[in-house]
């Protein structure tokens, strides 16, 4: 086991650092997309959980998200462990086990946040960032708490994909995240240990490997858009439900795969910034659904539908997976 922090960190001692999710409370800063779905994940589990939103009508909205979200999570149970806030203010602090930041990207605010929590919390109140653009050593820079930072990142929606990257600053405990995992496993999530807050964590980087090669085909013309989707979805992104990559060499023989691996990796794409035919969308305002058109064009029909079939097909997955997800306590 990786010890770093260990002996350092004065919360290492503890033989427990959070408690079962049925036995917690947290709180959830910030009532967006993310924000919202990361309280379902919690609530499932178990967890009395409270969002904070300062936006009236975005806090209303929350109710009917909750109660909608745990009837597809098959929780509806668990629909009094959910409430909301308006403000710091209303929190009791004493109460409160874990909070995760889920508010936008800017560092700054982030920072901010954090220095007030610092304040406010229990001296053992897990602090934790959904941040996936922010390492949390620059979020907790400077703080003298910085033992108890820890990142913590979903991925959307959050109540859909089962995993949740659990990621150590440079100060960050041991102790602590290995609690903080052991937590995730018990609110029904896959929690994946990242030693490190290097750009992207872990499974970003992987995707972005993955992206750089495929807009580089887009780029030289050797592929369109739709073959490269199909070409993951329909071939071995398809296995991947199954086995990951590694699995997969000792699936299909580490005697095939690394003399192929030397083949091809001399032509992969080593290019340093985004391909063409991401930064000229970028450049003439092409972001995608948000803007009407990005690879694709799309209507507030279409993205409806999209956003149906691709919902769907996440939830007939977690039904593919039901044996292999951890087991939550009821």
């Amino acid at each position: 086991m990786d010890t770093r922090n260990a002996s350092s960190s004065p919360l290492a001692n503890q033989s427990t650092l959070l408690p079962k999710p049925s036995q917690a409370c947290a709180l959830v800063i910030g009532g967006g997309t993310m924000g919202a779905d990361v309280a379902l994940v919690l609530a499932r589990g178990g967890c009395r959980t409270i969002v904070l939103e300062r936006g009236d009508i975005r806090r209303q909205a929350l109710e009917s998200h909750f109660t909608n979200g745990l009837r597809e999570l098959d929780a509806e149970h668990r629909r009094n462990r959910l409430s909301t806030c308006a403000s710091l203010d209303e929190v009791d602090w004493q109460d409160i086990d874990l909070v995760i930041e889920c508010i936008p990207e800017k560092l700054p605010l982030k920072q901010e946040l954090f220095a007030d929590l610092v304040r406010r919390a229990r001296g053992d109140t897990v602090l934790c960032s959904n941040s996936s653009s922010f390492p949390i050593s620059a979020i907790g820079a400077g703080l003298d708490t910085a033992d108890r930072m820890l990142g913590l990142h979903f991925f959307m929606p959050a109540h859909l994909v089962p995993l949740v990257e659990v990621v150590l600053g440079e100060r960050s405990s041991m102790a602590l995240a290995e609690s903080l995992t052991a937590f995730m496993r018990g609110c029904g999530m896959v929690p994946v240990l990242v030693r490190k807050d290097l750009p992207g964590f872990l499974a970003n980087r992987l995707q972005h490997a993955l992206a750089r090669e495929a807009f580089a085909l887009i780029d030289a013309g050797i592929a369109t858009p739709e073959d490269v989707d199909a070409a993951v979805r329909f071939g071995f992104g398809f296995r991947f439900l199954a086995a990951g990559p590694v699995l997969q060499r000792d699936h299909a023989g580490i005697d095939v795969h690394c003399p192929a691996a030397a083949t091809m990796y001399p032509s992969l794409a080593t290019n340093t910034v985004p391909s063409r035919a991401l930064s000229e969308r970028l450049a003439t305002g092409r972001f995608g659904m948000k803007t009407g058109q990005g690879f694709f064009k799309w209507t507030p029909e279409s993205i409806a539908a999209e956003r149906k079939r691709y919902d769907d097909l996440l939830k007939a997955g977690l039904r593919l997976l039901a044996a292999e997800l951890p087991k939550i306590d009821d």
